[in-house]
């Protein structure tokens, strides 16, 4: 009698436990399996692990992460010669705990860059000698110290302008547009197995597009290592639009890896006519472009993720192109758009809200995932 009854109670308990549990929200890692990798930039408090809530949310939805700052030369190398590892170091370490893609962000980039990297001991500009050197050796102690552990790197980031020339940097200024090509050679010699990727942002702009193009077929043509380009994907409710975003993914797809780096969609009215990513742009202070200090209407929530899940589409639809999107944060507390280009504004880019919250946008993302198998 009791061999009876057992089995029928077990299996009473199982599906009791089934029908009245919370149901498991699933991972966006395991629904872009076979499409694209899914990564998120990670910070320093991130990489040490000091908030379980955002560990267990990377952790389960990720299989990509980047360094949001921690690699970028002003933290690594603050004064010539000295070398902060400790944060990189972290930040790698973590990557490899949890089985993760790893992208080594940034090793050329006239932004963020320390003063001492462009000027002598009296304030002027060094040789175009000089500065190779300091590149060189930059790239060689932080590309090497990784090697085999760091999988991508992004080279050279935002070297070209709007109408498609390259930016007048410090770079450009005193070496020539030779330091693109010296510093895809340098980080391939550090490195030989790491994938390396030319990193921009309104890359769906047809001049800077076309001139994107140019330039990474011409490192190609020259026997350089280039495996991809990023396309930054700082999008606002306006700009771009998504058959822009498309024509570009279709053209860089011709001349390798196409990635999403830095997704993040502001919600909130931009001030100027011209979109830009350019960290140095301000504008003062304006309750008109600061309209959700609180929290989101409904109206505008929906808005957002149905904009958001446009682009979503398109990078579904080239996944054979897209090797990898990537989220420029975890959540809608830490995001770099709080507070830029206006002090005080309160933003809502991401895929996850102010208390690690999946928003409807990522039941969106499964929805469509599931209506394509």
């Amino acid at each position: 009698m009791k061999a009876q009854i057992l089995p029928v109670f077990v299996l009473s308990i199982l599906l009791f436990a089934c029908s009245s549990g919370a149901k498991e929200e699933p991972a966006l890692k395991n629904a872009l399996n076979g499409k694209f990798l899914i990564g998120v930039a990670v910070n320093e408090q991130q990489a040490l692990e000091t908030d379980s809530s955002d560990t267990e949310i990377i952790v389960k939805h990720f299989n990509s992460i980047v360094a949001e700052n921690c690699m970028k030369s002003e933290r690594i190398q603050p004064q010539k010669g000295v070398f902060a590892f400790d944060a990189a170091d972290r930040f790698v370490a973590f990557g490899e705990k949890h089985n993760m893609f790893i992208i080594g962000h940034t090793l050329v980039w006239h932004s963020q860059a320390p003063r001492w990297f462009f000027t002598d001991d009296e304030g002027n500009d060094v040789s175009r000698e000089v500065l190779i050197d300091r590149i060189r050796e930059h790239i060689y102690t932080l590309v090497g110290r990784y090697k085999g552990r760091v999988h991508g790197w992004d080279v050279v980031n935002e070297a070209i302008e709007e109408d498609g020339s390259l930016r007048n940097s410090k770079f450009l200024q005193i070496i020539g547009e030779e330091y693109i090509s010296l510093a895809f050679q340098f980080a391939h010699e550090a490195d030989p197995d790491a994938e390396l990727y030319y990193n921009d942002f309104n890359t769906m702009k047809p001049a800077k597009r076309d001139a994107i193009c140019q330039l990474v077929k011409k490192l190609q043509e020259q026997g350089l290592r280039v495996d991809g380009i990023g396309m930054q994907g700082h999008m606002t409710m306006t700009f771009p639009t998504a058959e822009l975003t498309e024509q570009a993914i279709e053209k860089f797809a011709e001349l390798g890896q196409v990635m999403i780096t830095e997704m993040d969609m502001t919600v909130l009215p931009w001030p100027e006519d011209q979109v830009t990513a350019d960290v140095s742009f301000r504008r003062a202070a304006d309750p008109a472009f600061n309209p959700y200090p609180e929290s989101l209407t409904d109206s505008a929530s929906v808005a957002w993720t149905n904009r958001f899940m446009e682009f979503f589409t398109v990078f579904l639809n080239h996944s054979d192109k897209i090797s990898r999107v990537t989220m420029w944060g975890l959540n809608d507390q830490q995001t770099w758009r709080n507070n830029w280009p206006i002090p005080g504004r309160k933003d809502y880019p991401l895929l996850f809200d102010r208390q690690n919250q999946p928003k409807p946008i990522v039941d969106e993302i499964y929805k469509a995932v599931e209506a394509m198998q």
